[in-house]
């Protein structure tokens, strides 16, 4: 009588389950129809917001400060009146013009070392 020996036996498993394997890749069908193509075809360019371009603090007159972050673009301001504060976003209709609050509570003119926040004076320090 003859024995099966460990070599036989292994290569009796590897070609049981080698035939079980098929010669063609898995597919897997997707589909080809995408509900938002028209959307995407006619969807506009996507405008990034600004970039900070200089963050200062200033000094005002009454011995307060402000916290101000310029945009890249110049015409937007981000205003803090204390550290780590809420943010009132400000706004100027073209550069160079004054920075104002979307209720116009507050003003803010200049860019450079010195502005005027609601009429007062303030420098950077």
């Amino acid at each position: 009588m003859k024995t099966l020996t460990y070599p036989s036996i292994a290569l009796c498993a590897a070609a049981l389950a080698l035939s079980a394997c098929k010669s063609e890749p898995e597919t897997f069908n997707t589909g080809t129809n995408d509900p938002m193509a028209a959307e995407l075809a006619n969807a506009g360019n996507v405008a990034l917001p600004p970039m900070l371009r200089a963050s200062t603090t200033y000094r005002c007159k009454d011995n307060s400060l402000i916290f101000v972050d310029f945009m890249t673009d110049d015409v937007t301001a981000n205003l803090r009146t204390e550290r780590g504060g809420p943010i009132t976003g400000l706004k100027a209709p073209e550069a160079s013009q004054p920075f104002v609050s979307a209720d116009g509570a507050t003003k803010l003119e200049g860019a450079g070392e010195t502005v005027t926040y609601n009429g007062q004076a303030c420098k950077a320090g």
